[in-house]
């Protein structure tokens, strides 16, 4: 396997200024929770919240687990492992890495929902285009993209490549072993 770059990391760094200021116009005057999916949103929460804290926004920031894949595939089920009372009455944005089968997104949003926040707004850095049998309210997208397994920038193959500073594209190459010499 190697990666091929996909997403360079000035895009990247675009993409994050942009959605933090969308973020202000729409809730500029609000106290703001961050809801972060361990673990492949991380580095892209980290970034995000630098980008608020610049233009003013001081949001908290809570990280959840929540997991779905094995390797290249979902497996169908999500387990989300915390107590999401906290987000009573508060205005609440979730941030994960990439919308794919969106059942990770579809389970938490329900659950957030349960404990009566203010406002739940969704935010992902990577839309994959694909067909789901639900529909979820996605406020701020990053990157629209084909069904591709990427890796980097948080997201992983198997826990790792996620300290990419770009999102890549494995590609499987015949009895090659390393990715990139990594």
């Amino acid at each position: 396997m190697k990666i091929l770059e996909f997403i360079s990391e000035y895009e990247i760094i675009n993409k994050v200024k942009e959605i933090a200021n969308n973020i202000k116009l729409k809730n500029s005057n609000s106290e703001i929770i961050i809801l972060s999916i361990l673990k492949g949103s991380f580095i892209f929460t980290a970034d995000l919240v630098r980008e608020l804290f610049k233009i003013n926004i001081k949001p908290e920031i809570y990280f959840l687990n929540a997991k779905s894949y094995d390797g290249f595939n979902s497996t169908g089920k999500v387990k989300i492992n915390d107590n999401l009372s906290f987000v009573s009455g508060k205005h609440v944005i979730i941030v994960e890495d990439i919308l794919d089968t969106g059942l990770t997104l579809k389970k938490l949003y329900e659950e957030v929902l349960k404990n009566n926040p203010e406002s739940v707004e969704i935010c992902v850095l990577l839309y994959k285009q694909r067909s789901r049998n639900f529909n979820i309210p996605i406020d701020y997208i990053g990157f629209k993209i084909p069904d591709k397994f990427v890796v980097g920038y948080g997201l992983d193959y198997n826990e790792k490549y996620r300290g990419l500073p770009y999102i890549g594209v494995i590609e499987k190459v015949k009895n090659e072993k390393l990715i990139n010499g990594l």
